[in-house]
């Protein structure tokens, strides 16, 4: 299991980039820390996180480096970027992330993750990629504005899947039927592929290895209004929904 997004935490030459001598201010400084918490995957590596299964989570926020995306991607959205998802900057006007820096923290984030995740596949039957996302597509995404499912699973493309596409039925329903004491109202639907066909990371070390790999998207709000607070008991009960369905996977790739 992958967790990638959860944390809020940005190194300290990275965080001084970002705020200037405003890094020295706590207020600032703890603001700034929790507006890219809730604005990557808050709190996943406490629904992905399941007993006895390999569990790797990123220890820098994605808005440092997005280990979910291909290591040269330049994109708005790709792996540094300089805009959160509502497009509001992360750095002070005027900053430029020149070819050096770039190089730099890749180097010490994208790589250093990478190499982890290399070593912890070996034996592997199995690789999930545990995400949340947005009760609407952001600013900063291919569906701005429009209301998202409640899980979606994300399994390759028709052509390049990632997971045995003959079984993709038989994951969707497992999923829906593992999830199924946390769905309600308008959040019922399992959807895969919607909004996005392919986790990166999935792809990635899929195409390497050939271990059938794919990740799931949580929508926020079956745990916690955006920039809210916590439903009790929620992030407990999506371990639990995950953890049987993480079962229901593995048993489809024996």
């Amino acid at each position: 299991m992958l967790a990638p997004h959860p944390s809020g935490q940005v190194p300290a030459d990275v965080l001084r980039d970002m705020l200037g001598d405003d890094v020295f201010d706590a207020r600032k400084r703890e603001e700034f820390l929790r507006r890219v918490f809730f604005e990557g995957d808050p709190y996943t590596e406490l629904i992905y996180a399941v007993p006895g299964a390999r569990f790797l989570q990123a220890p820098w926020s994605r808005f440092a480096a997005d280990l979910n995306r291909e290591r040269d991607d330049t994109d708005d959205n790709g792996v540094l970027k300089v805009m959160d998802f509502g497009r509001n900057p992360l750095y002070p006007a005027g900053f430029t992330l020149t070819p050096e820096l770039r190089e730099a923290r890749l180097r010490r984030i994208w790589d250093a993750f990478d190499a982890q995740v290399r070593a912890e596949l070996k034996g592997a039957r199995l690789m999930i990629v545990g995400h949340s996302m947005a009760e609407r597509g952001p600013a900063l995404g291919p569906d701005t504005g429009t209301p998202r499912p409640a899980l979606t699973l994300m399994l390759g493309t028709e052509a390049t899947p990632t997971f045995p596409r003959e079984k993709w039925a038989a994951l969707r329903d497992a999923c829906e039927a593992a999830f199924a004491p946390v769905l309600g109202g308008t959040y019922r639907r399992v959807a895969v592929g919607d909004p996005w066909t392919t986790d990166t990371l999935s792809a990635a070390h899929h195409a390497r290895t050939g271990i059938p790999a794919f990740g799931l998207e949580v929508n926020v709000a079956l745990y916690y209004a955006e920039w809210s607070v916590l439903r009790e008991g929620a992030l407990q009960e999506l371990n639990a929904c995950f953890a049987r369905f993480a079962d229901a996977a593995l048993d489809l790739v024996k």
